[in-house]
């Protein structure tokens, strides 16, 4: 083999474990699967009413196509599944970047229909589903006390 020959293939093989080097680095920095952070709930009372608003951060290296969100008392003893999370609603997102959106929840009750929830703790599920249809589900993303 000429010498010439040797070396573009030296250069070729270096360009190509350097190209892989860079798409696996590249890979490993965004996540495989939905990320779900930064959860956070709030409920508020009114006399006209209650509000639950949840937020959260979700991140997929395809994109975010939706956030599903469940709040439940923890008396309940419900245990919600990432298959039922599938029929809840879901949250308002708003992509912050290419990978990353930021997910808004809000559920309004009458002052009524408020008053009749059990106090106490109670917990938010949320369930991400990437644009590439990975999901991660989080049967307890965070939890908030609601008192009356």
């Amino acid at each position: 083999m000429s010498k010439r020959l040797v070396v573009s293939s030296l250069v070729g093989a270096a360009a190509v474990a350097c190209a892989v080097a860079f798409a696996t680095s590249a890979d490993a920095a965004a996540p495989a699967e939905p990320t779900i952070s930064k959860a956070a709930a709030r409920y508020t009372t009114s006399t006209a009413g209650a509000s639950l608003t949840f937020t959260a951060t979700v991140a997929d290296n395809s994109g975010v196509k939706s956030l599903k969100v469940l709040a439940w008392p923890a008396s309940s003893g419900l245990a919600p599944t990432a298959d039922e999370m599938k029929a809840v609603e879901g949250a308002k997102c708003k992509a912050t970047s290419t990978t990353t959106s930021v997910c808004t929840y809000t559920a309004k009750s009458s002052a009524r229909e408020s008053a009749a929830l059990p106090e106490g703790t109670w917990y938010v599920s949320a369930l991400a589903t990437a644009k590439d249809h990975g999901t991660t589900f989080e049967p307890k993303a965070t939890t908030f006390t609601l008192k009356h």
